[in-house]
């Protein structure tokens, strides 16, 4: 077959790589490219509702648009200095925090953003699905709604599978078919979010903008970390999937450039939008709360719904897709030996699982989503610290992905000073936080007084925060200030492993040694 054939079919067949190293000759691609993916995951209706959830923590309009959009730049910010490993290593991000955990604790990190990424994964999907039965409900009431005029059970359950496998499909064939639908998608979102703006700007209340009162600095932190929340922190595990099949001399500041803009710019004019419009009208605010983007969609005529729910469910979808790769990439960073066909498909079953708890046992949306992005962030924000600070040693040592081997081939069982940071971090972090959702509000909190979880300090997030900072500050204390930082391990070594490619260290195959299996994903 021609190489002008083998180009063609690309994008249609099943991606190779797993976690392992991106081998040089299948790097690809500048870091623009990164843009589109982001973009793309970002440009959603829901970025209204973001704006009107940050607004409902007690800030008038304008703290809302100042805070949000510090959190969101703040957040993003972290998300692409976190990418530049992609590229350096050829590794996704779960694989290269193998050089701080080690391969068997770096389960720990990558099984927690495994939950993260599901956790996601739930929220994204079932708002699509909902949103596609809302649409047919008033197209064919008669077929697909119930006497209310609500969309049947039914029909979101259909809406529901629909999602799903083009979510499946999609994920499973992998990078480089996903890096050109985001592109597509990034365009049709795009131009139909300004059309939708072009509906929503009127419907501001511009004389009752100032008729909320501003919040305390407590206050307008909360509103800086909750903003952090939604866009940045639990896209932390994410960055290096989509850039590692950069060159690896990809300049830094390309990498991270291209993806804070991507992050943030539709967000930020998404939450000014959306704080403009809760700020002329509070009883919004209650409807985005429990339908978020229902509530948002009854004010257009019918001729725009149809199109715009359509694009709606187009744009979520590919927040799925991405989030489905990445979850992919972290259950074999666990350690699961399985293709990405079959991770996708155990995927598929826990965000059936999550989706019924949304849809049917939780009480609220914003109660539950509130409380999962604190969860996550915590977790995922302790290990972001650990991996920015464990960058610098990674830099010193060359990028040398030996360390993301098993022991004895460069690479470690665990590194007890990143685990015990992780551990202390993410442990005082849930003490520090609440949680609205009476499930979750059982793990959280119990560093606080009563006085405290009902209090400022309670619902601002600044556990969170705290939680960063502590696993980041001791892991280098332990790390460079102790210097507990011992040397790649090539004690298992033989003469016929030594030949090095462009990965690193070749160690035996999947044939003499289980622990690689799930490395590399057959073709």
């Amino acid at each position: 077959m021609s190489n002008e054939a083998q180009q063609g079919r690309r994008g249609t067949t099943v991606e190779s790589n797993g976690v392992n190293p991106v081998p040089d000759a299948e790097r690809r691609g500048k870091p623009r490219g990164l843009f589109a993916v982001w973009f793309a995951w970002n440009i959603s209706i829901l970025g209204i509702s973001y704006g009107i959830f940050v607004f409902g923590l007690g800030l008038n309009v304008w703290q809302t648009i100042v805070a949000g959009t510090a959190g969101y730049l703040t957040s993003a910010t972290l998300v692409g200095i976190l990418a530049v490993g992609g590229p350096r290593t050829g590794l996704p991000t779960l694989a290269q925090t193998r050089f701080a955990f080690g391969m068997k604790g770096n389960r720990i990190p990558a099984f927690f953003a495994y939950l993260s990424n599901m956790g996601w994964k739930v929220t994204i999907i079932t708002l699509a699905s909902t949103t596609g039965a809302n649409l047919f409900a008033k197209l064919w009431p008669s077929v697909f709604a119930d006497t209310g005029g609500s969309s049947t059970t039914s029909t979101i359950v259909l809406w529901f599978v629909l999602v799903l496998a083009v979510t499946m499909a999609v994920s499973v064939l992998g990078h480089e078919l996903i890096m050109k639908v985001e592109v597509w998608i990034s365009w049709v979102t795009g131009i139909m979010t300004v059309a939708f703006l072009g509906f929503m700007v009127p419907e501001i209340e511009w004389a009752h903008l100032g008729d909320t009162p501003a919040g305390g600095p407590l206050v307008f932190t909360g509103g800086i970390i909750m903003a952090m929340t939604l866009v940045g922190l639990g896209f932390l595990n994410y960055g290096g999937d989509f850039a590692r099949y950069l060159p690896r001399d990809t300049p830094a500041r390309g990498v991270i450039s291209w993806t804070v803009a991507g992050l943030s710019l539709p967000v930020v004019i998404l939450l000014a939008v959306g704080a403009l419009l809760v700020g002329g009208d509070s009883k919004l605010g209650a409807a985005a709360a429990s339908d978020p983007i229902g509530a948002l969609t009854t004010l257009l005529p019918m001729w725009f719904f149809v199109p715009f729910s359509i694009v709606i469910v187009i744009s979520l979808v590919s927040a799925a897709i991405t989030g489905m790769y990445s979850s992919g990439l972290a259950l074999m960073a666990v350690g699961v030996p399985l293709r990405r066909s079959v991770t996708t498909a155990i995927n598929a079953i826990i965000i059936a699982a999550g989706a019924f708890y949304l849809l049917f046992i939780s009480t609220s949306f914003l109660a539950t989503f509130q409380s999962f992005l604190s969860l996550i962030a915590v977790m995922m924000g302790t290990m972001g610290g650990i991996q920015l600070v464990d960058f610098i040693r990674q830099r010193r040592m060359g990028w040398n992905t030996d360390m993301a081997n098993p022991r004895g081939y460069g690479g470690r069982d665990g590194r007890w000073t990143a685990i015990v940071s992780l551990i202390t971090g993410t442990v005082v972090g849930l003490g520090l936080v609440t949680s609205s959702d009476p499930n979750f509000g059982k793990i959280t909190g119990f560093l606080l007084t009563e006085k405290g979880r009902t209090g400022v300090f309670g619902s601002s997030g600044l556990g969170i925060v705290i939680a960063l900072a502590l696993g980041a500050t001791l892991y280098a204390i332990l790390t460079f200030g102790l210097r507990l930082d011992p040397k790649p391990d090539y004690s298992l070594v033989t003469a016929g492993d030594t030949a090095r490619g462009e990965g690193g260290l070749q160690v035996p195959t999947p044939d003499t040694d289980g622990r690689h299996a799930a490395d590399r994903t057959e073709r």
